[in-house]
Parts: C-alpha cells; structure tokens; sequence
C-alpha cells in the first residue's frame, strides 16, 4: 500500500504528461493546479485553473487530467474541480515552462 506522499508524487508525475493542446508545456509547470488534495481513502481531489476562462480545450485537459490520475494504482477516484481564483498568471509557471516559452 502506498503512502499518500507516494500517490501524490506519481499524481505530479502524471499531472506532468496533460498539456493544453495550443501551448507546448504541461499543466503542473504551466501553474494551473493549485491544490492537490489526497484523503485517507485516496480519493484525490485537484483544484486547477486555465490559461484562460473560455479556453476551448478546458473539458478536454479536465477529462485528460481525471482519466491519468484515476488510472494511478490506489486512487480510488479523482475530481477535478476548476477554479479561476487566483486568477492564473505567467509568473505562477516554473522556470523551464518560462524558458520554454520564451519569458525569460
């Protein structure tokens, strides 16, 4: 049985393989996942936002993000829950997704 550290580190491993079709670099170093939360039951629960509020891609990423975390041995379920506050920001992306596109 793996730990609820464990599961969270294969949950940003896997956060790390869903992109946003229009923008080359994942949704974990884009910034958009805000919480993760794993219970006792390993239910996990993931709040996360968009580049942008109409992005025409959101049930895609969200349906994408769901299915991986769910195929994760011992998750029991995932919900994704979309947030847009914060409002998401450039600066909220990690140093290699700044570099990838460019902002640094």
């Amino acid at each position: 049985m793996m730990t609820k550290f464990e599961i969270e580190e294969k949950i940003v491993a896997m956060l790390k393989t869903v992109y946003d079709p229009e923008i080359p670099v994942n949704v974990y170093d884009l910034g958009l996942i805000y919480k993760i939360d794993v219970t006792d039951d390993f239910n996990v629960s993931i709040d996360m936002t968009l580049t942008a509020p109409n992005c025409p891609a959101a049930d895609f990423i969200m349906e994408d993000i769901r299915q991986k975390i769910e195929s994760i041995d011992g998750v029991a379920s995932a919900t994704i829950n979309l947030v847009f506050e914060p409002e998401w920001d450039k600066d909220m992306m990690s140093e290699e997704a700044k570099l990838e596109l460019g902002f640094l």
